[in-house]
């Protein structure tokens, strides 16, 4: 009794360092996922201040068939930082420093951006030729054009030999022959001196950019979400992790069994301080301090995956581990005929009656069951455990796992209908036994079927 007691002390001790831990990651997790949800706010900002810009057309310059070209431009700033923004990183894009009528229109990461969103592919190819010919330097010191992202797709298949629909040879002719003058005027590539912006010439119409707005705000939003996912996915437990919780566990156990032995020693009348202890002694703490360490790493481990992906509660997943294990080694009493068929059962319902009471105490309050109705719930989860766990470990069909299986039925018929209902939802919340691949305290577990 007095071993089963410290075992079960232990184990729920070992079940706070893992609701502790299981504390601190759910802390962390939330403390991403509020940066995240931050950094979304600000992106959907950004967005928010083209909106505002577009809402004053009367300050936008140029006619009304014109005034696309600055609004292309703080399209363009605006999702850039506004995606800066989503993915936590400092803003690209700026219009600081820069003049209303200076040869660039913004900077990107420090570098001179002139935009050009003019109607028809040659039409702006000769708008990018106009400006290199008036500015000597840009495009030749590492500045560079935006175009309309459908253009450049369009003249990148026209370079590469590729058939547009709806261009002719003629035209495609005329095409390359700009793109090659670009590039013996800048001394660089096309696509150094020409670069795609980040939306398409209809998108910044005035008729049409709020919709162009409000879908990017979707896709950040979109985006976020992805992020956000991420975030959870790699705060699921992982190997490293179950190995971190692993080692406390045994630490703990490893020192409580240590201190237990040495006080246990200290009753024989051996004082360790006085260097009483012989060298059989120091074997015996040693190799029990092992073993102590050896399971409690494996509670921790099995308490940790119950409460990360079974959904329990640490107590009652520290109870439902310790009478596993208590059952496990009951097991291999009643295999050594240490124990009759009676005592097993009797000793097994009461190990897992720790974890009966767990569940019963948090479902108390919710479902007010009545104070005479307590120890009938608390022999019925019991009974159920137990026979998960003979099922388990002895068989599927064995006297013993029929006789708790009576236990459970009588228990059950004294409890009131609307009770059974709260039994069979705590019972459905206690994962079925799954110990196989580990040994406890010697016993292998999936004994042959007993009769």
């Amino acid at each position: 009794m007095e071993k089963r007691e410290d075992r079960h002390l232990t184990t729920q001790l070992v079940a706070a360092i893992v609701a502790e831990e299981n504390l601190r990651q759910a802390e962390q997790l939330a403390t991403e996922l509020s940066k995240q949800d931050r950094a979304f706010f600000a992106a959907v900002g950004e967005i928010d201040k083209v909106r505002d810009f577009v809402g004053s057309p009367e300050k936008i310059l140029g006619n009304t068939s014109t005034k696309h070209g600055e609004i292309a431009e703080q399209v363009e700033v605006g999702i850039r930082n506004a995606k800066s923004f989503l993915n936590s990183s400092e803003t690209r894009a700026t219009f600081e420093g820069v003049g209303r009528t200076a040869p660039e229109d913004y900077l990107i990461d420090g570098i001179k951006v002139q935009s050009k969103f003019v109607n028809g592919v040659g039409n702006n190819l000769d708008h990018v030729l106009d400006h290199m010919k008036k500015y000597e330097n840009f495009g030749r010191d590492g500045s560079y054009y935006h175009i309309p992202k459908n253009q450049y797709e369009i003249i990148d298949k026209i370079l590469k030999g590729e058939q547009v629909e709806g261009i002719t040879g003629r035209t495609a002719q005329k095409i390359q022959e700009k793109a090659q003058e670009i590039e013996q005027m800048s001394g660089r590539t096309f696509s150094e001196t020409v670069r795609a912006g980040s939306s398409n010439y209809e998108d910044v119409q005035i008729g049409k950019v709020n919709e162009t707005l409000d879908r990017r705000e979707h896709e950040l939003k979109q985006e976020s979400k992805q992020i956000k996912d991420g975030i959870r996915d790699g705060a699921r437990p992982t190997l490293i992790d179950f190995g971190q919780v692993a080692v406390k566990g045994a630490v703990i156990g490893g020192s409580i069994r240590f201190a237990t032995k040495l006080y246990a020693k200290f009753k024989q009348g051996k004082n360790v301080f006085k260097g009483e202890l012989t060298l059989e002694d120091w074997q015996e703490i040693g190799l029990d301090t092992a073993k102590g360490a050896a399971l409690s790493g494996i509670s921790a481990t099995a308490i940790y995956g119950l409460t990360n992906f079974a959904q329990m509660s640490a107590p009652l997943a520290g109870a439902f581990v310790s009478a596993g294990m208590e059952i496990a080694s009951l097991v291999g009493s009643l295999n050594r005929g240490e124990i009759t068929p009676d005592r097993f059962v009797e000793l097994s319902l009461f190990a897992c009656a720790d974890s009966a009471i767990v569940a019963a105490g948090a479902t108390v309050g919710q479902a007010l069951i009545p104070i005479p109705v307590i120890g009938a719930v608390i022999g019925a989860i019991a009974g159920r455990m137990v026979t998960g766990f003979c099922k388990q470990l002895l068989g599927e069909d064995t006297h013993l796992a029929r006789q708790v299986e009576q236990y459970y039925q009588q228990s059950l018929a004294q409890i009131d209908r609307a009770y059974k209902a709260v039994v069979a939802n705590l019972v459905a919340h206690i994962p079925h036994p799954k110990l196989a691949h580990s040994r406890i305290e010697g016993v292998k577990v999936n004994h042959p079927r007993q009769g």
